[in-house]
């Protein structure tokens, strides 16, 4: 089947509010062989909503609507969908009780205008909002449906998955499709790709689709099947392939974070964790302990940003930032070994480079990174260019920090060993 979404609000237009539905959406209904073609942001308008709508209903048997259903004046969308669809507004009284509920659990007064949220279509079906006052709108016509949800995230996403999902699925006789993803780190798109060629052609000869899915650092390779669960041992023999021929890279599955997989390694073989960073700004810490459960194996941090707290915290010698300069590999190491003992751990990691967009030189460009992990058997460090965009470099420093770290706990690091 083929789906359409349009998300409506001038905050999403103008770039104050980032528009995180309609990716949210593709995902979740790509797990249902659920094809979305196309996706459009437009204004809460009276004429653009009702041109839209036209548009998407010749070309799509299911158009989600975001956003526009507030309790304010200039949220049009729910009035504009109603006349749209030839009934009227009528008072729900079920609804209207669980808005009062709503501000009553909370202690706040209830205004007319929140009144008004329990004005809705006779003739459409509600889809009740546990989760806020706006409820969600099922229209059909000529066998065609169209979703009017709530644009704030968690009450989208609710919505969808307790009440679109299982309606669209009992309407059209959808069945799941069956994905598997396997999260990679350190090991660009074109690069992989080179290095599994023949894996990948054998995966189509067998019927599966694979989607390389990269971001910033990171790699998702996504094999699905229009079979269902029964081709996940299939899948699931392709992906340790790749394990096997790949572990450096190759570090956990299913939007599995690395932070999260090093911290089990570490709490499975009951070793202690700190971090020394620099341009990191505490940032590697800060997604080792975002996880319940982290003071089991993560002792603490120190954030040394100036040369005189890599002095006094981490014990870097001054003949040392003088001869080599705060990102080199000569301090990192030092970083590493003197934290690795203030912090009283088994592993530390430490980080030291030009974030950017300024700092850089011509023999340090901007990008450039030291990374140092001080373990029981000795200090191991690498040596990173990462590029010009400050963002980006922050982050990759943290990953492949974390993935140095992941390769020493299990013994596949590369030789780096001072």
């Amino acid at each position: 089947m083929k789906a359409g979404i349009i998300c409506i609000g001038d905050e999403l237009l103008i770039g104050q509010t980032v528009n995180t539905n309609a990716a949210w959406i593709g995902q979740e209904f790509g797990k249902f062989g659920i094809s979305v073609y196309k996706s459009t942001t437009i204004r809460d308008v009276k004429e653009d909503i009702v041109q839209t709508v036209d548009e998407y209903l010749n070309e799509a048997d299911l158009i989600i609507v975001t956003g526009g259903l507030g309790p304010t004046n200039d949220d049009i969308t729910k009035e504009t969908l109603t006349e749209y669809f030839g009934t009227t507004l009528a008072l729900n009284d079920q609804v209207l009780h669980r808005v009062k509920s709503f501000f009553e659990l909370r202690g706040k007064k209830m205004l007319d205008s929140n009144i008004q949220q329990a004005m809705l279509p006779k003739d459409a079906i509600i889809l009740e909002n546990l989760h806020g006052t706006a409820s969600g709108m099922w229209f059909e016509k000529n066998g065609k449906i169209l979703v009017s949800l709530p644009g704030v995230p968690y009450e989208m996403e609710a919505l969808i998955s307790m009440e679109v999902l299982p309606r669209v699925k009992a309407t059209f006789g959808i069945e799941s499709n069956y994905h598997q993803t396997l999260m990679l780190q350190g090991i660009g798109e074109s690069y992989l790709a080179e290095l599994i060629i023949d894996w990948e052609n054998r995966i189509y000869k067998n019927g599966l689709h694979l989607a390389y899915l990269p971001s910033s650092g990171l790699i998702k390779l996504r094999l699905s099947s229009e079979n269902g669960v029964e081709d996940s041992a299939k899948i699931e023999s392709y992906f340790n392939e790749i394990r096997r021929d790949l572990p450096q890279f190759a570090y956990g599955m299913n939007e599995e974070s690395i932070f999260e997989v090093v911290g089990e390694l570490l709490k499975s073989s009951h070793k202690t964790l700190g971090t020394i960073e620099s341009c990191t700004g505490g940032g590697i810490a800060n997604s080792f302990i975002a996880k319940s459960g982290s003071s089991a194996f993560f002792n603490g941090g120190l954030i040394t940003y100036s040369n005189e707290l890599k002095q006094k915290l981490a014990k870097v010698s001054k003949d040392t930032l003088d001869k080599f300069g705060a990102v080199s590999e000569e301090v990192a190491i030092e970083m590493a070994i003197g934290g690795q003992k203030e912090l009283d751990v088994d592993y530390a990691i430490a980080v030291t480079g030009i974030a950017g967009p300024e700092g850089g030189t011509e023999k340090k460009p901007v990008g450039t990174v030291w990374i140092a992990v001080a373990t029981p058997e000795g200090v191991f460090t690498k040596h990173y260019l990462f590029g010009e965009h400050r963002g980006r470099n922050i982050e990759k420093t943290q990953l492949y920090a974390a993935n140095l770290l992941r390769k020493l706990i299990l013994g596949i690091a590369e030789n780096e060993n001072n």
